[in-house]
């Protein structure tokens, strides 16, 4: 037994198909997350830790770098606990800086690449952050934001890697080869601001860092979520919170150091996180790295390298099989499917069991939960469903209102406990408070989604309590986009509401009343190009629809559900 185990409630309606596998609740290491790269390291020091482009970067090399890394943080000043911020694509260097900066007892925040200078800003500011680790077709915005923020905020270094680091140095087999614009792309080398430090040459200098005093309820990770209202918040994540996810992913999915998996979802995300920084080094599995999707080179290095586990997208199986070439790739290797951030649709679902025999097993979790909180059985997955509350989880629906307990079949919050959970938002002590409710001798994370329970106790998400768009699994909260689009300079008020997408399932639209000066003279596409170049792509309004006013209530408050309600109707 674990003492530091969340003891779940006695009996819960899922127990009774509780995979006989798997025990109820996980006797979690009492140890770091870098000790986990540690153990790796030692057990297999020439296994590849992971393949970029068909080049391989081991257990042993990717400790070393992220010693290395360590090494120099501590050697600029990072002391313990100091925040440094990690802003690039999938590649084996945000694995190294990663551990680099938990080996320096410091905390890692993930930064979303996409991201402009603008909303870049608030990375820097919010946990004040002392380096940032970003890649070379980025160093622009970090210098651009850092140079915006006043002069006692900004961050003191930047460490700049190129892709090629990690790419093999001759020509790329062509089952590796990324597409020609891709490839563009991570070649590029762009000069570099004044100041940033090359991380080859930090490589290079083999610093050695101090010791490793972080503990495991110290604060390791502080990815970014956003809300109903203002700007994104750090979800503080200890060593302990994560590891709990570390452990149990590998569990519920069969996972081993035989394993190889897919590593296509963003890293930053913390779904991507956990699953491709995390949980991989803690098995000692092998992950073969995408920077960006593409279904076609998907499709080939599954093929190619045997690919046993993908945690992924909906969207990007449905590209997979929109593929003129989908039927020349061997994805037979493929024993495990999971993701979230979407419904799987019942056709595509139904394709994958009956070409491969494979059933997609569904999660939800969210940043606040280190990702899990809800997972399918693979054995027992029911589709367009959340699944069950995973180890030592207890969950319930509740009334927002009353925060009365409902029975099995009724629609209302979902309310979550277990050992992955949170410790607050950083800096947000009011945010957190409301975060959480006292329900039945807990304490339980109000996760904002309305859901129901059926009667085996799988869970099903009906409706966003929170307003939240998602588009392809990417998470878009208007309140965000809306402050971004008032500044623009024709821009009086906007309101951003959800519009149906045939692919993405939800796509982003701009309800906007114009200026008196700029009526008639401002286009839809001026509003989305000026977009394109002040927030992150999948931010960006696809549709822009011009109103002389925005419906308010008694008390000036812009009534966007009634927006959404029309927009649904129409």
């Amino acid at each position: 037994m674990n003492p530091n185990a969340v003891a779940p409630a006695a009996t819960r309606p899922h127990h009774k198909i509780w995979p006989k596998r798997l025990p109820r609740e996980l006797v979690v290491p009492q140890t770091t997350l870098w000790f986990n790269l540690e153990v790796a390291a030692a057990r297999f020091p020439d296994k590849p830790a992971y393949l970029f482009f068909g080049q391989p970067l081991s257990f042993g090399e990717l400790k070393a770098q992220a010693l290395q890394i360590a090494g120099w943080l501590q050697s600029v000043g990072v002391k313990t606990g100091e925040r440094v911020a990690i802003f690039m694509q999938n590649c084996p260097q945000y694995a190294a800086a990663c551990y680099g900066i938990l080996r320096a007892n410091a905390v890692v925040v993930p930064v979303n690449p996409m991201n402009r200078v603008e909303e870049f800003k608030h990375f820097i500011t919010d946990p004040q952050t002392r380096v940032v680790i970003c890649t070379a077709d980025l160093a622009g915005i970090v210098a651009s934001a850092n140079a915006a923020v006043p002069q006692a905020q900004r961050v003191a270094q930047v460490l700049v890697t190129r892709f090629t680091d990690a790419m093999p140095v001759g020509a790329i087999a062509p089952d590796d080869a990324p597409p020609p614009a891709m490839d563009a792309w991570l070649r590029s080398d762009p000069e570099l601001p004044l100041g940033c430090s090359r991380w080859t040459e930090v490589l290079a200098r083999q610093l050695a860092p101090g010791p490793h005093t972080a503990q495991p309820d110290d604060l390791a990770l502080l990815p970014y979520t956003s809300g109903t209202t203002g700007l994104p918040k750090g979800c503080m994540h200890t060593h302990r919170s994560l590891m709990s996810n570390s452990v149990g992913g590998g569990q519920w999915s069969h996972a081993s150091p035989e394993t190889v998996s897919l590593a296509v979802v963003p890293m930053f995300h913390i779904t991507g996180m956990m699953y491709g920084v995390v949980g991989n080094v803690y098995i000692g599995s092998t992950s073969v790295l995408m920077p960006r999707w593409d279904r076609e080179l998907a499709g080939r290095l599954i093929s190619k390298y045997r690919v046993t586990h993908w945690t992924c997208i909906p969207t990007m199986i449905i590209d997979l099989f929109g593929s003129p070439n989908y039927r020349s790739f061997d994805l037979t290797s493929l024993a495990y499917l999971s993701g979230g951030g979407a419904a799987m649709p019942q056709a595509v679902a139904r394709r994958l069991l009956d070409e491969f025999g494979l059933s997609f097993a569904e999660g939800y979790g969210l940043t606040e939960t280190a990702a899990p909180t809800h997972a399918n059985p693979p054995e027992r997955a029911k589709l367009q469903c959340l699944g069950i509350p995973i180890f030592g989880v207890d969950s319930r629906v509740v009334d927002p209102l009353t925060l009365q307990e409902l029975p099995a079949g009724e629609v209302g919050e979902i309310i979550s406990r277990g050992p992955m959970l949170f410790k607050g938002y950083w800096g947000h002590p009011e945010a957190t408070r409301e975060a959480f409710i006292e329900f039945d001798g807990h304490t339980f994370f109000r996760t904002g989604d309305l859901g129901r329970m059926d009667e085996e106790g799988y869970f099903f998400m009906t409706d966003r309590l929170k307003r939240m768009i998602n588009a392809s699994g990417y998470k878009i909260w208007p309140a965000e986009v809306e402050m971004l689009l008032y500044k623009h300079p024709a821009v009086q008020e906007a309101c951003i509401i959800a519009a149906r997408d045939a692919y993405r399932g939800e796509t982003v639209k701009a309800v906007v009343v114009l200026r008196a000066e700029a009526k008639g003279k401002t286009t839809a596409e001026d509003i989305t190009n000026w977009a394109r170049d002040n927030m992150a792509a999948y931010k960006v309004p696809k549709l822009v629809q011009f109103v002389d006013a925005l419906p308010k209530s008694g008390s000036g408050k812009v009534m966007w559900r009634l927006l959404q309600d029309q927009e649904a109707a129409a």
